[in-house]
């Protein structure tokens, strides 16, 4: 998976339109191989991606998690400590 696609479900509060939207983008930018389509592909590329939020909010919406929404703040803080762990120079 893309790694600037972040997990969107279970959030308190959920995701928002613009969060899915940019996953969809990225989504479909890894798909076709491009950031920015030709003037001969722009409009399947931004129909696939209009397409792919309408089915990704509606996923989110739809699915059921027994478990407790996760909260944004503390997960944006792990995300940052793994970041800093992974990226930390050699000793």
């Amino acid at each position: 998976m893309c790694r600037n696609i972040k997990t969107l479900f279970n959030f308190d509060p959920p995701a928002t339109d613009e969060e899915i939207r940019a996953a969809c983008l990225q989504f479909v930018r890894k798909l076709s191989g491009t950031t920015k389509p030709s003037k001969a592909n722009e409009d399947v590329f931004w129909k696939a991606v209009d397409e792919t939020q309408e089915i990704a909010r509606r996923l989110i919406d739809d699915m059921v998690s027994q478990a407790p929404p996760k909260n944004r703040e503390e997960e944006a803080i792990k995300a940052k400590a793994r970041a800093a762990k992974r990226y930390a120079p050699a000793t």
